[in-house]
This record gives C-alpha cells, structure tokens and sequence, in this order.
C-alpha cells in the first residue's frame, strides 16, 4: 500500500513538474500575418525580404534542407517570373509575383532572379572528372546551402547547441509564425554566461543570441529596417517555407465548399420536386 502510494505520489510531482516546465514559456504574441485568415494569402513582399533577412543572418548558423533555389521561382513563389503586357506600350515586360492583370509564367529553368541567387552561393561539390572536392557556383537544382558539413561542425561552432533546421520550423513548433515571431522578439536584454534570457522559450534561457538588431540588413522598397520588421519578415518566409500551396489550397478549398453549397440546393430541390404530392 505504501508503495503504490509513493508510486502515485511520484507521478503527480513528475506530471506537476512537466506542466510546470511547460507553463514557463509565454504564449506567443500574434504576429497580425495575411495568411492568418481562412482567405487569407501570403504578402509576397514580405516573403522576399524574410529571404534575405535569412540569407544574410539566419543561414549562417541554420539550414533548410527541404529547400532547394528553384522553388523560389515556382508558381506561387516570392521570386516567380511573368511576363505582363504593359498597357500602355502593348510590350510584354518582366514582372516578379503575380500580377492582377495575368501574363505569362516563365519557366524557373528561365528566370534570371532565381539563377543570380543560386550563383550567388557558393557549393561544395565532388568533381565528377577527379573525384576531388571542389567549390562550384549554385544551381537552381541546388537545395539551400548548409553553413556546416555535419552536426558535430555545427555544436563546435555554436557552443555545443545544435541550430535547428527551419524547412518546417513553423509546423514543427507550437505557435507556428506567432511562435518564431514571438521568439526572435523576445529576449529581454539579460544573460547567464552562454545563455539568454527569452520568455518565449522553454525554460525562459536560449542558447542562441539576439540575431536581428535594428538596421542590420538594408531593405530597397523603403520598408522600416527595425528588428521587429525583420521578425516578422523572416517569420512570414519561413511560414512559405513550410506551406508554399498555402494559397492553392485555399482557392481549391472555395470552389469546393461553393460546389457543395449548389449540390446541396439542387439535391433540396429535388427533393421538394419529387415528394411534392406526398404528406409527411
């Protein structure tokens, strides 16, 4: 009897424990993101400043390994190509994103934006005439670069603390864009040797330092350059990252409940028609 009274004892304070590790960690702040609503989409010039916030801060230390360059300039991707008909001079001209007045979808193999981006990365690679590592320009083909070779280079270098993938960061954490918002946002100044303080991460220390500070990446459309613009960026790229067809999705997702909402009358109406002379 004493036994399993210890035995329950011990559980309730391993369960009570655990619901107190977890309770540390605030709830994230929401984000405000377009995508956030049922018809909601995503903003694509957000996305494509989340792209080089990462390119220039965050893809030295975290990979994206189900990435690779082309998808950037696939239908529905921050750096798609189409050709548009200006108005005014009847000429076809090159457009980035989707344009409310259609054209034509370049070919990724065709889009110079996506190319200059891939070579702009450098790739290690095996020769294929010597068999010997060699560095080489990137492909569209190329998934994004890794900046270390193997997990063991990556805690070297980051004090032991291994940078997560962020392919699928979002889905990956409870929260989602919220929760990389919340977190990129929220350390409070405070550190404890290699750790800082972040309310929004379990435990409330983080290994990683404050990566985005205000001013560090130039933004050309004259959009604010502060760290919480950055945040919020990089958390609305990372969502696309995860869920590129996120916006198909819900297009489809109209046209089927519209289809069901017209089956649904006709099937009434039916109904009505041939149970008209019959008493319920």
């Amino acid at each position: 009897m004493f036994r399993a009274l210890s035995a329950a004892a011990v559980a309730v304070m391993a369960v009570a424990g655990v619901a107190f590790a977890a309770a540390e960690a605030q709830h994230p702040r929401d984000g405000n993101f377009s995508f956030e609503s049922p018809l909601g989409g995503y903003d694509m010039a957000a996305v494509q400043r989340g792209f080089q916030v990462y390119s220039q801060v965050c893809s030295t230390c975290h990979s994206m390994d189900h990435l690779a360059y082309r998808h950037l300039g696939e239908r529905g991707g921050p750096f798609a190509l189409y050709m548009v008909r200006n108005e005014e001079t009847g000429e076809l001209e090159p457009h980035v994103g989707e344009s409310a007045h259609g054209g034509r979808f370049v070919d990724v193999t065709d889009n110079p934006y996506v190319r200059a981006i891939a070579q702009a990365v450098t790739i290690s690679d095996i020769d294929p005439n010597t068999g010997q590592p060699v560095d080489r320009p990137g492909r569209i083909s190329d998934h994004f670069r890794r900046p270390f070779p193997n997990e063991i280079a990556a805690r070297a270098a980051n004090g032991g603390g291994y940078p997560p993938d962020l392919s699928v960061i979002t889905a990956a954490r409870h929260g989602g864009a919220n929760y990389v918002y919340s977190l990129l946002t929220g350390y409070t100044g405070a550190s404890e040797g290699t750790l800082y303080e972040n309310h929004y991460f379990p435990g409330g220390r983080i290994a990683m330092p404050p990566p985005l500070a205000d001013g560090a990446v130039p933004y050309a459309d004259g959009t604010a350059t502060t760290a919480d613009q950055y945040a919020h960026d990089v958390s609305t790229f990372l969502q696309w990252a995860t869920d590129p067809h996120m916006v198909e999705r819900k297009r489809m997702g109209v046209i089927v409940l519209a289809f069901l909402l017209v089956l649904a009358s006709l099937l009434y109406l039916g109904y009505k028609q041939v149970w008209r002379n019959e008493s319920h």
